[in-house]
């Protein structure tokens, strides 16, 4: 997944973290970086700023011979930003690098706040469990335990950082533009 969790492998984080500059000196005739957060202890991988491909500037034609650009749906990207902000609360509340878990139970009502209900129980945790599963690919949830829990893993402070979350808002206030000028 291009991620390292310092709880995970220690020893090698250390290696990471104590010596940046040589891993990335490593890494960039391959266009790619690490970069290591020591606070949530995790390393991970990116491209590095600048790397082209060719001529494609476009956003869309975006691409690295060892990094898949994956894409999210809009339903991935809410229940994204929802983890985010309560990986980050239960972070102020309990210190930066502690696990957070979350019942699975309670993340139901927050995302139908944003798509509405179903009117079935069973198919609004099918479909949340369907997300989770997908999210779980990305680096950001682990799977869901005995308790019926979910551990938020650190990389969803990266991945859905306040860029990304600035452009889901761009994109749900252009389609909420688009809806409402179609209405009239």
């Amino acid at each position: 997944m291009g991620l390292l969790e310092q709880a995970s492998k220690p020893q090698l984080f250390r290696h990471i973290a104590i010596d940046t500059a040589r891993v990335n000196a490593l890494l960039e005739p391959l266009g790619l970086q690490v970069r290591v957060d020591d606070l949530r202890g995790l390393a991970y991988v990116t491209v590095a700023p600048g790397w082209q491909a060719g001529e494609a500037e476009d956003d869309d034609e975006w691409t690295h011979p060892l990094v898949r650009r994956q894409r999210l749906t809009l339903e991935q990207s809410l229940l994204l930003a929802i983890l985010r902000r309560e990986f980050l609360q239960r972070e102020q509340e309990g210190g930066i690098g502690r696990p957070v878990q979350i019942a699975v139970d309670s993340l139901l009502p927050q995302l139908e706040i944003y798509l509405g209900s179903t009117g079935s129980d069973m198919q609004e945790r099918k479909r949340l469990a369907a997300l989770l599963e997908h999210l779980r690919g990305h680096g950001v949830v682990s799977d869901v335990d005995a308790q019926e829990r979910i551990t938020i893993r650190p990389m969803i402070a990266h991945l859905a950082n306040p860029e990304n979350l600035q452009a889901l808002l761009t994109q749900l206030r252009a389609l909420s533009a688009d809806s409402t000028g179609n209405a009239t």
